[in-house]
């Protein structure tokens, strides 16, 4: 599914978290949302799902306006993972992921063949398939966000909106993780929008990347055009270099790292 957003703009009492924010994503596209701290992105998902009404702007799912639709309608189209989800640590894998279904069986109706076949595809998607009887508890940092993210995909959601997915997981799950973000997109057709803080990873797997700076979009493009404009050492004020490590490959950022000399030191 598309997804666009056209001038969005949030505020928090007298603070504007998001000015003008704008973007237009096709189907199976991953798009990476950076900035330093407070620069509005999870302002900007959580505006997307229609979890906050934007002061101006709009977003939109297949031309549809966010605004206009009921939460179901919205669940059925887009999923949105935050950075800390809860569910009680006794609740097996196979349960959080029935769980997402509940947009389309809602309250009276018992699930089908329908519904028993998603929740099949949502936990093969992730393999969670031999995972499904164990507890939440049971399972480690990438094994529960994957859990999670099958969660998601059970509602069928051709959208997909994730909120630091790799952020407190170790390098392993961090991989793991974004194998899996650029498998639902190529293999699913899946459209990912994800804010994330590691550069590098988010220029390794994204298609598109948008720079928010104090709510401002200050770049929306290319990895490689990115890495070519200067933006980052200025944004995140640091210095560094775009290394590239292989033909065709994204570049890599290189951080130049000072150490502080101790002047008392013989």
């Amino acid at each position: 599914m598309s997804l666009s957003c056209s001038n969005l703009s949030v505020f928090y009492g007298h603070r504007q978290a998001l000015n003008n924010f704008s973007m237009s994503m096709p189907k199976g596209e991953v798009r990476a949302l950076i900035g330093p701290n407070g620069s509005g992105k999870s302002t900007a998902l959580q505006a997307l799902a229609g979890l906050i009404t934007p002061f101006a702007g709009k977003a939109e799912i297949e031309g549809l306006a966010v605004g206009s639709m009921s939460r179901r309608a919205i669940a059925k189209r887009l999923a949105f993972l935050p950075q800390q989800p809860a569910a009680p640590d006794e609740m097996t894998v196979a349960q959080l992921v029935r769980q997402g279904r509940f947009p389309h069986v809602g309250l009276f109706r018992a699930y089908d063949r329908k519904d028993e076949q998603a929740i099949q595809w949502a936990l093969e998607s992730t393999d969670l398939t031999a995972l499904a009887d164990r507890t939440l508890q049971e399972l480690s940092g990438g094994e529960r966000q994957r859990a999670w993210i099958s969660a998601a995909l059970a509602q069928e959601a051709g959208i997909l909106l994730l909120d630091e997915p790799t952020s407190f997981l170790d390098i392993g799950y961090q991989v793991e993780i974004l194998d899996l973000v650029h498998r639902l997109s190529r293999e699913r057709g899946v459209t990912i929008v994800m804010a994330i803080h590691d550069l590098n990873q988010a220029i390794a797997i994204s298609d598109r990347i948008s720079l928010l700076e104090k709510g401002h979009l200050q770049f929306d493009g290319d990895p490689k055009a990115l890495a070519e404009s200067g933006l980052i050492e200025k944004t995140f004020r640091v210095s560094g270099t775009f290394v590239e490590v292989a033909p065709g490959k994204p570049p890599h950022f290189d951080v130049d790292l000072l150490r502080a000399q101790d002047s008392g030191a013989p």
